[in-house]
């Protein structure tokens, strides 16, 4: 946690410099932002992990992707230092730090920093989960599912709306939709303000490793759109589709 927050104090550092300038965005391969925030931030993180467990594996998304593949039995740490880069360079607040812990495929710690909200997201699922905001810190539990004609409260992407996730929200009549940047979405069903969080689109383990350890945290799930497990260390860093619930996939109507 104190990682976590030392690299949202880096971000927010940068984000001070990009709002007088605008410079220290570059463009990867795939066209996605990476801002001197992102390589700040991994910085900091990276440090901070080989000191605190220098015996364990390090994944980052900005670390040169130096990938691991096929090592479901080992433990290692997986990060995305910055989440949100499009929402952080557009002025939104939220923006997230991810570190997760996995153990033969599993997030089993994770720990989400909200760095321009003060807030700081912790949990795994044989831990329980919890929010400190300021110096107040809460459990978090999810909410029961809504029962039938009940509003399902559907959480989405601000920046990925497909169309077959737009298809999918339009299964749960009556619903609402609540729009989130970054791995917040997964927090906000942890949270208990949310119900629900399919996204069938394109997105990386480390993208969701972290949050889906404190959803479980708070008895949330999250599993992929044949009902299984989401899992880690696979052959592709690339997650499947997957929904993020607060219940199991039994009581999910899936694609």
């Amino acid at each position: 946690m104190e990682i976590a927050t030392a690299a949202g104090r880096a971000i927010l550092e940068v984000r001070a410099t990009l709002t007088r300038d605008g410079t220290g965005v570059t463009y990867k391969a795939d066209h996605s932002p990476l801002s001197l925030a992102d390589t700040a931030a991994h910085e900091r993180i990276a440090t901070g992990l080989r000191q605190l467990t220098p015996h364990l594996a390090f994944l980052s998304e900005e670390g040169g992707k130096a990938y691991l593949g096929e090592r479901e039995s080992e433990a290692y740490w997986l990060v995305d230092p910055l989440d949100g880069t499009r929402e952080f360079l557009s002025g939104s607040d939220e923006f997230t730090v991810n570190i997760a812990l996995i153990v033969e495929g599993r997030p089993v710690w994770g720990v989400v920093g909200v760095p321009a909200q003060e807030q700081v997201y912790w949990g795994g699922y044989h831990e329980g989960a919890w929010c400190r905001h300021g110096d107040d810190v809460k459990a978090l539990r999810v909410s029961p599912w809504p029962q039938p004609g009940e509003r399902v409260r559907i959480v989405a992407s601000k920046s990925h709306m497909s169309p077959e996730t737009l298809d999918f929200v339009a299964r749960f009549q009556p619903h609402d939709l609540i729009q989130a940047g970054s791995s917040l979405k997964f927090c906000r069903i942890a949270q208990g303000q949310a119900d629900l969080y399919p996204r069938l689109g394109p997105t990386c383990e480390w993208d969701t490793a972290a949050a889906q350890a404190v959803l479980e945290g708070a008895g949330g799930q999250v599993f992929d759109l044949s009902g299984q497990p989401l899992r880690y260390g696979k052959d592709t860093i690339l997650n499947p589709f997957f929904v993020a619930a607060s219940v199991g996939p039994h009581g999910i109507i899936l694609p």
